[in-house]
Order: structure tokens, then sequence, then C-alpha cells
């Protein structure tokens, strides 16, 4: 047995429709794929970017000290 029949999302459309509006259902679609849209962009521009080694900050001397106590 399927967790989602069809009847289901039937019902679930339904009440999606009933609370938010006809309306307003085409301007949520398009700010989630305005969204999606964004987000890939950002992926690919993290790709894109060479990849930095940190550097090694230099220390003051080799030498190691004892502790004071």
């Amino acid at each position: 047995m399927d967790a989602f029949a069809p009847w289901h999302i039937l019902v679930l459309l339904g009440a999606i429709l009933l609370l938010f509006g006809g309306s307003k259902i085409p301007e949520m679609m398009g700010g989630i794929g305005k969204g999606m849209k964004e987000f890939k962009k950002a992926i690919k521009e993290e790709e894109e970017q060479p990849v930095e080694t940190p550097k090694q900050i230099p220390s003051a001397s080799n030498k190691k000290e004892p502790m004071k106590e």
C-alpha cells in the first residue's frame, strides 16, 4: 500500500487552494522558482572559484620556552 494514494494528493491540493486562494499560488510558485534559480547560480559561482590553500603563519621563533608557573 502506497503512502499517498491519488485521492490524498487531490485532497491536499484542494486544501491548499482553499487556504491560499487561486491568485496566491502562482505568486508562490514564481518565488520558489526565483529562489531555486538564485541557488543554482550561487552553487555554479562557488564551483568556478579556485580553492585557495591556507597560508601558514610564520612563527616568531622555532624555539620552545619552558612553561613558567
